[in-house]
């Protein structure tokens, strides 16, 4: 600020320079000019800003007028006198201090929230006892009052069950399914059914067709719990929306390998979002880069595709990893010769060690 307001009182200087070898003529014009300006620009803007170094240069420029003058400016003596009233007032006002107890830790308030976000059903107490156990010191009453702030309301309102949370805690035992729809270059319409593992992002396509109905979707549901043998009994939930092409013989089938159907309510495409996520990448990767001709042409394609995408595409949320592989796959191997294989005719490519 000082910086500026030298720079300021530089550049009066230099104008003042300027205005010696200039006649009077020309210096009485650019007066009235600049008057008519100040008159037009005090139109549109009541109370001009000043900074405090405009202010200094204003009231230093101020003294060399007439007093008639002076009264007329945007620096009065009134506005000086409130400058020096203001300087007063600030050079007299001590900082204020709160009284009473410091102030939590911000890093505290953040693990007191985090604590109560991550357990919805603990209590004050609880927090507490568990913050106590982290070598953190506080009261019930502070942890009610960061709690407040941050709109946290207590155990019992903040442990309203949430269907992701749901979701997530039986993920390795959950299915999901839904349709997705293709058109073909002769504009007819093919519907895909299809079902994903939640817990590792397997998917299998289990059948095309451009009319689906009830019986067709309840036979693609006994081929699925088929294929899976043995591992049909490590699921306990399959989450569906309400479309009629589910019906109760469809729930039936996994009913009698105690599977239990979730509906997900009306019109909530995000309670089944897993399978819709699917759908996107599937449409993204695949059948919108490509010209379908036919059921066989879309059924080849897919299977492909899930193939690829069950065997070497890797996910965010199992670390980077394709369904099919785990910890132990990945090998650290010295740099040598990459060698690069074509799905679906380069449309996506994997690359791999030589062997």
């Amino acid at each position: 600020m000082t910086l500026r307001l030298f720079y300021l009182i530089f550049c009066r200087i230099v104008g003042w320079l300027m205005l010696l070898p200039r006649s009077d003529v020309s210096k009485n014009m650019e007066i009235l000019i600049l008057r008519h300006e100040v008159t037009v620009l005090r139109r549109q803007v009541r109370r001009p800003r000043l900074s405090w170094a405009d202010r200094a240069v204003l009231s230093a420029l101020g003294r060399g007028l007439p007093a008639v003058l002076r009264a007329h400016r945007l620096v009065t003596p009134g506005t000086l006198l409130r400058w020096h009233r203001r300087l007063i007032a600030r050079h007299w006002t001590y900082p204020h201090r709160r009284m009473g107890r410091p102030a939590t830790d911000s890093a505290v308030v953040a693990l007191i929230q985090r604590v109560a976000r991550e357990n919805p059903r603990w209590g004050y107490e609880r927090i507490r006892g568990e913050l106590r156990h982290l070598g953190h010191q506080v009261s019930g009453a502070t942890i009610r009052r960061v709690l407040q702030r941050a709109r946290l309301g207590p155990a019992p309102r903040r442990a309203d069950d949430r269907w992701r949370d749901f979701v997530r805690a039986h993920a390795a035992s959950t299915l999901a399914c839904d349709f997705f729809t293709v058109d073909t270059v002769t504009l007819r319409r093919l519907y895909v059914f299809f079902v994903v593992e939640v817990g590792t992002r397997f998917v299998h396509v289990l059948g095309v067709t451009a009319h689906p109905d009830g019986a067709w979707v309840a036979q693609q549901a006994r081929n699925l719990l088929a294929d899976l043998e043995g591992r049909a009994n490590t699921f306990r939930f399959l989450i569906r929306d309400r479309d009629t092409k589910f019906t109760s013989s469809f729930d039936e089938v996994f009913a009698g390998d105690d599977i239990h159907v979730l509906k997900i309510p009306p019109r909530a495409p995000r309670a089944n979002a897993f399978a819709e996520r699917w759908v996107r990448t599937a449409r993204t990767e695949c059948t919108d880069r490509l010209l379908i001709f036919g059921e066989r042409h879309l059924r080849t394609v897919l299977d492909e595709y899930a193939d690829h995408y069950n065997r070497h595409r890797p996910h965010r949320s199992p670390a980077l990893r394709a369904p099919t592989n785990d910890e132990s796959d990945v090998i650290p191997l010295p740099l040598g010769r990459i060698e690069r294989r074509h799905v679906l005719g380069g449309l996506i490519n994997e690359h791999q060690h030589a062997g």
